[in-house]
């Protein structure tokens, strides 16, 4: 008896939340943009930069094609000799009418490398408006305008938005893909309309330079792993509000094999479950295919099974192609796998460093 409830909880629970969250993501892929804006806009993008990655310069040149003239991108490196220098120095070449500065600064404030160059980047920021976007994100042409747009507001503090994977041609690639379109994203619009708001994302994080100083600056992000949420959090913490922008990016997936893909996953998830052990503990329900099949053994009623099918259904168009829904029941179970995982350690490898991820005031 208690198997059967427990199997019908957990079909019901699994099948529900795949059919919520995939209409939230067709009503978010069906709402309609606003119109591009254009004209000056005073805005200073950070790049924070570290090796030539595979689409550099393609990701960065999006951010010369914009719809608004006037901004400044601001990248840097630490090493004198990063071939990201010489990708920095091409777009300077194709793009002279665009304001673009190239920081090559050593100097390490803290554990977390990526925020010490957003320290030294931010030296040369010539706008009071900020954008800060991981260095392999790919942006539309209006961009700029619309994910700082909401800064006109004094009780918005960041604005941050969603991003969709865009995976070289590998299978581990696609399946990683498929961690951030068909798990991640559906889950933040799933927290989002229950009214929640604690998040952030180095895809972008756009705010007001008082807004930065108020919290204390790059330098209070120093030692924190987790630096896009934390810069969000410190921010909701002083009163201002976060905003979702409708805006998507891409980011590059470019795992090619699983070892690699593994290493990578693993880091989110135990980074996930350091900001929210109790939220993180119940994550499992969000794995359709082998919760389902846990649940209908359990409690094999022809109306589970029904229930199950059309969260089955649900997870195919979460998916979005014949091919990643067919790689789901693979992609759901390295989720729990990975999740089962990240449950101990609390260590991760990012880039060449190990890092804890137990940041600096979580307990605040």
């Amino acid at each position: 008896m208690a198997a059967t409830l427990l199997g019908s909880a957990l079909t019901c629970v699994s099948a529900g939340y795949a059919m919520t969250a995939a209409v939230l993501t067709r009503r978010a892929h069906t709402r309609v943009a606003p119109l591009a804006q254009s004209g000056e806009l005073r805005v200073s993008v950070l790049k924070p930069l570290c090796g030539a990655e595979t689409r550099l310069y393609d990701n960065l040149a999006t951010l010369c094609r914009q719809s608004v003239t006037g901004q400044q991108l601001v990248c840097g490196v630490r090493d004198p000799e990063d071939p990201a220098i010489a990708v920095v120095q091409r777009l300077q070449q194709d793009f002279p009418d665009t304001d673009i500065t190239l920081v090559i600064d050593p100097r390490v404030h803290g554990t977390n490398l990526k925020v010490s160059n957003l320290i030294n980047l931010a030296e040369q920021a010539r706008h009071d408006w900020l954008v800060v976007a991981d260095s392999d994100i790919a942006v539309p042409p209006d961009y700029l305008a619309r994910v700082t747009a909401p800064l006109a507001d004094p009780g918005v503090g960041i604005v941050t938005c969603l991003y969709r994977g865009r995976p070289v041609d590998a299978f581990w690639a696609r399946l990683g893909a498929q961690f951030i379109d068909d798990w991640f994203a559906p889950s933040v619009r799933m927290a989002h309309a229950g009214g929640s708001r604690r998040f952030a994302f180095g895809a972008t994080i756009a705010l007001r330079r008082d807004t930065l100083t108020r919290i204390g600056g790059f330098a209070s992000l120093s030692d924190r792993l987790a630096d896009d949420f934390w810069l969000g959090e410190l921010t909701r913490q002083a009163g201002l509000r976060t905003v979702l922008s409708d805006v998507e990016v891409t980011t590059d997936v470019t795992e090619t094999r699983l070892p690699e893909l593994w290493m990578h996953e693993l880091r989110w998830l135990r980074t996930i479950r350091s900001l929210n052990p109790a939220g993180f503990a119940f994550t499992f329900i969000t794995f359709t295919w082998p919760m389902l099949a846990l649940g209908v053994a359990l409690s094999p009623a022809a109306w589970m099974v029904a229930i199950a099918v059309a969260g089955i259904l649900a997870r195919s168009a979460l998916a979005g192609t014949a091919a990643a829904a067919l790689r789901a029941p693979l992609r759901d179970v390295l989720l729990l796998v990975g999740w089962a995982a990240a449950l101990g350690g609390q260590r991760v490898r990012w880039r060449q460093q190990v890092l804890s991820v137990q940041d600096p005031g979580m307990t605040r």
